[in-house]
């Protein structure tokens, strides 16, 4: 009795199902034609039962059939059980239509039998190719418009999405159809429920700025605008995607230009009157000065005004030096030796438990730049690394030649290519928060109390370096100190011309190496400079991640690892890890200090390689193939 319940309640769902439901055996003659089916096809279910499945396929459809058939007998190979896919079926008459398969597998009395779903795809094709046709003549600005543009229908399912979406979002079409926009941008839903954001209807017919999300996660802002129309009775909406990043960018590199070029030009002005004022004060008080040397207890005043009116006229020169106005007589200077005279001069300035090391190549590196600015601004620097160490430290002064590209020091900076000779100062001091980074070269801006700075050492010195047709960067982390980089352009036609630093790129390899690198810039450059060169590169973006790696066996020809990162593993100690399961692992370094700013190196041997930011290619390729030769 339970046996013929069950099955009459089978029945009735058959019967009653919106869908079309086929059974056959398995030589494809039909047993069960639901009346669903008979809808579709158009064919009374005594008129098929009994007769092969094949008299419901067009002719192309009929030859794959009886393969599939054939080929599950002899192999059992299940090539279309258990897969939706669209094909066609065929009428009475012999029209065809669109149709959704979904073939499963049952067993009867030993022998295999198959259910086959069928859905009518008619009218969803059909309303596809009604917004295809409707928009055939704006096909080809779709597709080659540089804005994005977005389809979704009233419930905010996207339908269109075209190749500049693809670039901005990182989906493609077949990723992205007939799923909700919020996925794009979780402010805006369908016309259905709000759900706590905005409904794309509230949108229609203005132009809003929201964030757009890509599929990495990454956020950006977006303009959009959006139309609504209407097909078949019901709402769709058309977005128009402006990607707004670099106009966002602009907008703050112009704001941060203007204020800076308005206080340079307040602070020029009032440096050229007030030097005008200093040099009658000054003037008189020499004057005074000579006229009584018969009375001491006098000229002690007169030249303690003199006194006052010489740190006057500093000042003034470190705000002429932020505006840019200072009279520069540029030379070619070897700055190996001008920073190595320095050493007696600084000495003398910095307290005793501050450590100096200067570290200069013993080739000349010339640079074209006034010395006496130069030596002012680095001693500047030298003051500013004593403060951040109240508890004394190392203080490191090093020149090298480096090859900058427009992309070398970041986006902030429109870099000139060329050769520059830097000079770093780097202490192993507080360090700098990014807030305090981002301020730093802004005129009478300062950490210090009231009182101990005046807020123009570091803005004076970025002034000399732009007006000097060079740059100065900061890098800095808590905790862990200070690097402060000078670039100024290489002399040109000196009696002794400068070492000329090779600018063709060092042969790749097809090693596998290991790019350890906590900022994901950086990491995402070295991995496409690395596979140019031909390596293969496995990625880990901090010590631990690394280490995983290298337990689980991989192959690895070369850690290339930067030195300081988050997480509380170094590349020191990630290097010292590693190398006590693979002792003779070769390790290249990375860092934005120079290697002489580092308290300590435990390598082997004393041999450390270290690839200093920022790098071009060919010191990469370079680096690499140094440090692969070193293998035991």
């Amino acid at each position: 009795m339970e046996v013929r319940q069950d099955a009459s309640r089978l029945r009735a769902v058959v019967n009653t199902a919106v869908d079309g439901v086929i059974l056959i055996d398995a030589q494809g003659i039909i047993l069960m034609f639901n009346p669903a089916c008979e809808r579709l096809f158009g064919y009374a279910a005594f008129e098929v039962t009994g007769r092969n499945v094949k008299m419901l396929m067009p002719e192309p459809y009929q030859g794959e059939h009886d393969g599939y058939l054939r080929n599950y007998r002899e192999t059992g190979e299940r090539k279309i059980i258990g897969i939706g896919r669209e094909v066609l079926g065929r009428k009475r008459g012999g029209a065809t239509f669109p149709m959704d398969l979904s073939v499963g597998e049952a067993e009867e009395d030993g022998n295999p039998i198959y259910v086959a779903i069928i859905r009518d795809l008619t009218e969803r094709n059909a309303a596809a190719e009604a917004v295809r046709k409707g928009a055939m003549h704006l096909q080809a600005v779709i597709e080659t418009a540089v804005d994005g543009v977005i389809l979704t229908d009233a419930r905010g399912r996207i339908q269109i999405f075209n190749p500049a979406c693809e670039r901005l979002f990182g989906y493609t079409q077949e990723e992205i159809f007939g799923r909700p926009v919020r996925l794009l941008f979780s402010a805006l839903y369908g016309t259905e429920t709000s759900e706590g954001g905005v409904r794309i209807r509230d949108l229609v017919g203005r132009e809003s700025e929201i964030l757009g999300r890509r599929k990495d996660g990454g956020t950006f802002p977006v303009e959009v605008s959006i139309g609504e129309a209407e097909q078949d009775g019901n709402a769709i909406f058309v977005g128009i995607i402006h990607d707004l990043t670099n106009r966002k960018r602009t907008q703050e590199q112009l704001v941060q230009a203007q204020k800076m070029e308005m206080v340079g030009q307040l602070s020029g002005g009032i440096a050229h009157d007030f030097n005008n004022l200093l040099t009658v004060v000054l003037g008189n008080a020499e004057a005074l000065s000579i006229r009584l040397k018969a009375r001491p207890d006098l000229q002690g005043l007169a030249d303690t005004i003199i006194t006052s009116a010489e740190r006057g006229a500093e000042l003034t020169r470190r705000l002429l030096a932020f505006s840019r106005r200072q009279v520069l007589q540029p030379s070619a200077i070897d700055c190996g030796v001008l920073v190595e005279n320095m050493r007696i001069l600084l000495r003398r300035a910095l307290r005793e438990d501050v450590e100096l090391r200067i570290a200069v190549p013993e080739t000349p590196i010339r640079a074209l730049a006034d010395p006496a600015q130069l030596e002012s601004a680095l001693l500047n620097l030298s003051i500013n690394a004593q403060d951040a160490m109240p508890n004394g430290g190392a203080l490191t002064l090093t020149t090298e030649e480096v090859e900058l590209d427009p992309k070398s020091l970041g986006r902030e900076l429109d870099v000139k290519p060329g050769s520059y000779v830097c000079i770093a100062v780097t202490d192993d001091g507080t360090g700098m928060t990014p807030e305090t980074i981002a301020r730093a070269f802004e005129p009478f801006y300062t950490t210090k109390e009231v009182g101990k700075g005046s807020g123009l050492g570091l803005s004076m010195v970025y002034g000399f370096a732009r007006q000097s047709n060079g740059y100065v960067t900061i890098y800095s982390e808590l905790g862990l100190g200070t690097s402060v980089r000078v670039y100024l352009p290489v002399a040109q036609n000196t009696d002794e011309a400068p070492r000329a630093k090779s600018t063709v790129v060092a042969p790749g390899g097809s090693e596998t190496l290991l790019v350890v690198e906590d900022d994901p810039f950086v990491r995402n450059h070295a991995i496409s400079s690395l596979e140019a060169l031909g390596y293969r590169v496995l990625v880990a973006s901090n010590g631990r991640d690394a280490l995983a790696i290298l337990s689980s066996g991989a192959e690895i020809d070369l850690l290339f690892t930067d030195v300081v990162m988050p997480g509380g593993l170094s590349g020191w100690q990630l290097a010292d890890e590693a190398r006590r399961t693979r002792p003779n692992l070769p390790v290249l370094f990375t860092s934005g200090y120079p290697l002489d700013s580092f308290s300590t190196e435990p390598q082997p041997g004393g041999q450390t390689l270290l690839l200093s930011k920022p790098y071009r290619q060919a010191d990469l390729a370079s680096r690499v193939r140094e440090a692969l030769a070193s293998k035991a």
